[in-house]
């Protein structure tokens, strides 16, 4: 589910760029997102499922992602939770909800004064449960744990690939 949130680039991101040395010289670029993710649901912390679904995002667009993970029961500091819901409920209020449709054309129409537009998109793919982690993902993953609070900060790296 990740992979077409982040096609579609509704994840919050937050980019820099870095400087990183190859191997003859200092003059590749590359990008560094930072993913604020609640504790809970399907991408806690705690799952190594959202971590190798995290890993293959990374191999495939290349680039380090940093994961900080909100601490149980500490989404309402999430931004999103005052930046966004609010409006959202504003436009809602009083709607009875016919379709998911409505829902999303609603959700549309949420804007502010000060710039705030909401895109929504319905993503209607079944998702597979029950999935289990590959046997060798732990000892294999290019994902490295901060050392302050490292259950909840960590960056995943691309595997290098030789063409």
């Amino acid at each position: 589910m990740i992979r077409e949130l982040f096609k579609k680039k509704v994840i919050y991101l937050k980019a820099s760029s870095k400087v990183f040395r190859s191997t003859t010289n200092w003059i590749k670029f590359k990008s560094l997102f930072v993913i604020l993710c609640d504790g809970g649901g399907s991408n806690s912390s705690r799952y190594y499922i959202f971590k190798q679904d995290l890993q293959a995002l990374v191999n495939e667009l290349g680039i380090e992602i940093r994961i900080a993970h909100y601490p149980p029961y500490t989404s309402k500091y999430n931004p999103i939770e005052h930046r966004l819901f609010p409006h959202i409920s504003r436009v809602c209020h009083g709607v009875i909800f016919e379709s998911v449709q409505t829902v999303k054309d609603l959700m549309a129409t949420a804007t502010t004064r000060t710039g705030l537009k909401v895109f929504t998109t319905i993503l209607d793919k079944t998702y597979q449960t029950g999935r289990k982690v590959a046997l060798d993902f732990k000892s294999n993953m290019k994902i490295v744990f901060d050392e302050f609070l490292p259950q909840w900060n960590y960056t995943a790296q691309p595997e290098l690939q030789v063409i």
